[in-house]
């Protein structure tokens, strides 16, 4: 039976001011198999990346077969902006008010995190419809603030953010999540395991199979000739890159070994400035490309690097955009993670994993990397996008997501 679905993301966008991701894709897939589907989105975020187009954008637009709706909110500088938390509680006043503007009666109302307080907001929905409310957690706040950010627990916000988290187990008909070691702490706080499903993140068929080629002046900017290891994806603290830096510095005596770093962040400036005090030739940046270049990117590289910092928040899992656009390029990964028991890489046989933050580690990585034969290499890269296809592609993730929506289960 085909139903009216209302997926709540404050951080969800199109592709023409943001990325898309994770949300777009599922409710794309979802609209296909024939639900009502609305996405509903705050108009401003940290990560909006047109703001003149996200000015511009009506308040509600069909895309792909569902609705976007964008709610209007107060707009803050950066992430770490205190006017960011007004934000927060602006949306969730507003989603209240959804109920006379969208004109219709959802069965199933899916509230994402990080952002707790929305939470709220969608609880009240759903009650006032009487629809199943699922949970989707994407980052364990307050958990974050207090191991990463080194929050008291007894602070009254993050005691605040605490009621909200163990009342959003509580409540919610069911909790997802793209972290598959999320339900431990879960357990801790009191949700039923029962109640709890893995969902992970993955890629669009439709993206990949649109990819377009690099323009010239991209192109010329990559290196050529030589056995090339390449990051796509944000540049910032957790990504780790000062590792990646120091690896190439150690193997800066290797003429055919390169690295290209394609991205912005907040530490791309302070990467730059560290490939130029240590001398280094062998390291390229790339700006941004859209997302349908991506895989015109990777398939000029030999190897692809995903690494995070060592902080034991990623005990829980991780689920990283980047990580399924370089299984599906049919390259071979090197992964400087330690996620816990979620090992990839290592378990679809799609490259080596090493620790965390270890630049010796990863300039060793790479050098038994540029040993293997063209064909290891390849049998790496081509385990990694089997899997890909086999467990991460957002059709068959959307199956998974709607037998929970509907009906308390997955096949």
């Amino acid at each position: 039976m085909k139903k009216t679905i209302w997926i709540i993301n404050q951080y969800a966008s199109l592709p023409s001011t943001g990325m898309g991701g994770r949300h777009r894709d599922l409710a794309r897939e979802l609209a296909r198999r024939g639900h009502k589907v609305t996405l509903v989105s705050a108009r401003w975020t940290h990560l909006v990346r047109d703001n003149e187009a996200a000015e511009a954008a009506p308040d509600e637009e069909m895309f792909e077969g569902f609705r976007f709706v964008r709610v209007s909110v107060g707009r803050y500088a950066h992430a770490q902006d205190k006017k960011r938390i007004l934000n927060w509680f602006s949306f969730a006043w507003k989603l209240t008010g959804l109920a006379g503007t969208l004109n219709e009666r959802p069965d199933v109302v899916l509230y994402s995190s990080p952002s707790l307080i929305g939470f709220l907001g969608a609880e009240r929905l759903a009650r006032k419809y009487s629809a199943r409310l699922v949970f989707e957690v994407r980052d364990i706040w307050p958990l974050t603030f207090s191991e990463l950010g080194g929050y008291s627990h007894r602070h009254p916000f993050i005691r605040f953010l605490q009621w909200i988290e163990d009342r959003a187990y509580r409540n919610s008909d069911f909790v997802i999540s793209n972290l598959p070691g999320a339900v431990d702490h879960m357990i801790g706080r009191g949700l039923s395991s029962e109640k709890f499903r893995w969902i992970p993140n993955g890629f669009s068929k439709a993206d990949v199979d649109q990819c377009l080629p690099l323009p010239s002046e991209v192109y010329s900017k990559l290196p050529k000739d030589t056995f090339n290891i390449c990051y796509t994806g944000t540049i910032g603290t957790a990504n780790a890159l000062h590792t990646l830096v120091k690896a190439a510095s150690l193997l800066k005596d290797e003429p055919s070994i390169s690295f290209t770093i394609v991205g912005q962040g907040s530490e791309k400036e302070a990467l730059k400035e560290s490939v130029t005090r240590l001398g280094l030739s062998n390291v390229f940046f790339v700006d941004p490309v859209p997302k349908n270049m991506v895989q015109s990117i990777l398939q000029e590289c030999d190897v692809c690097y995903l690494g995070l910092t060592g902080d034991s928040l990623f005990r829980f899992g991780v689920s990283p955009n980047k990580l399924f656009d370089y299984l599906v390029s049919g390259k071979p990964i090197i992964y400087g993670i330690d996620s816990g028991d979620y090992r990839p890489v290592e378990e679809f046989g799609a490259g080596l994993q090493i620790k965390p933050e270890d630049p010796v580690g990863l300039a060793n990585a790479v050098k038994e990397l540029k040993s293997r034969s063209k064909r290891e290499l390849s049998e790496m890269g081509g385990n990694g996008r089997k899997a890909a296809f086999e467990y991460h592609e957002y059709g068959m993730l959307a199956k998974k997501l709607e037998n929970v929506l509907l009906k308390n289960q997955i096949d």
